[in-house]
């Protein structure tokens, strides 16, 4: 019983987590004229500030760990931002959203005493194929190459095998504290900051620009965070990697919401796929 409620906690924070994800989309377009670098800077700094009060924690953190954590928010955005620029930015979504299916599949690799089941993989590959209607929305992935691809799959490892490592850590002993993902994102954030200047022309921010960046480094680039790593410290990664196709869904739909697009079939179909494929991944028993 004690296991299932720490399940059923784990796959709340999770669903927490995705939630803040989903905002960061309709962000991001309203943020679009901010060079990315500096956006992912000042919101991965600013969602570090709500861990600074636990400074004393992160005198606890490993080079490992701190190698890990600023591996995955750091190498993550910056793989991804790179794609973005080089590939069509649906299909490099597209691919980026790899990561559950990595997370799921990795699983037994990276974590002990995990074991994969047909249904995982019957379930990851439903997700997949719901987050694929839900970014492509019917239209035809481009069949011309672009370099851009390799860095948004890159992007996707990054992160599946950062929240599997996390998992390990935590299993053998060695974990960090969540408010270490402070740190890293601190950490992170600076180095953003570094590519910008290098990288980047000069930015020009209004007040609007300075709230709308505020929110997005406390929900889905500071909160979410912290509600992940005490889901992957509690739950199934597997069943947590499959929820995780809930993020492109919801992210569309409240893209469509904000802007008024019409609800088309193709979203309706990518719910059914997504949910349904939530529901058989949470239903499996080791």
């Amino acid at each position: 019983m004690h296991g299932m409620q720490t399940g059923s906690k784990a796959n709340l924070y999770a669903l927490g987590a995705i939630a803040l994800w989903a905002s960061l989309a309709t962000l991001g377009v309203a943020l679009s004229h901010v060079p990315a670098f500096a956006l992912t800077g000042l919101a991965l700094i600013i969602g570090s500030v709500p861990t600074w009060s636990h400074w004393r924690q992160w005198k606890k953190v490993s080079r490992t760990a701190l190698a890990l954590g600023v591996y995955g928010l750091f190498g993550f955005h910056f793989l991804l931002f790179i794609a973005l620029r080089h590939a069509p930015p649906v299909q490099a979504n597209l691919v980026n959203y790899l990561w559950p299916l990595f997370i799921v599949v990795l699983a037994p690799l990276l974590l002990p005493g995990v074991h994969l089941r047909p249904a995982h993989v019957l379930a990851a590959g439903l997700g997949f194929l719901g987050a694929a209607l839900a970014i492509l929305g019917g239209r035809s992935v481009e069949a011309a190459w672009a370099w851009g691809y390799v860095p948004a799959l890159g992007s996707a490892l990054i992160w599946a095998t950062f929240s599997l490592g996390s998992r390990r850590m935590a299993q053998s002993g060695k974990g960090f504290p969540t408010a270490a993902l402070g740190l890293f994102g601190l950490i992170s954030g600076v180095l953003a900051l570094g590519c910008h200047v290098g990288l980047e022309p000069p930015m020009q921010l209004s007040l609007r620009d300075g709230l709308l960046i505020g929110v997005m480094g406390l929900g889905p680039l500071g909160g979410a965070f912290l509600l992940w790593d005490r889901a992957l410290k509690l739950g199934d990664p597997r069943t947590i990697g499959v929820l995780s196709y809930l993020t492109p869904l919801a992210s569309t739909l409240l893209l469509i919401v904000v802007t008024g697009r019409t609800l088309t079939i193709w979203i309706g179909l990518a719910t059914v796929l997504i949910v349904g494929a939530a529901l058989l991944a949470m239903r499996v028993k080791d």
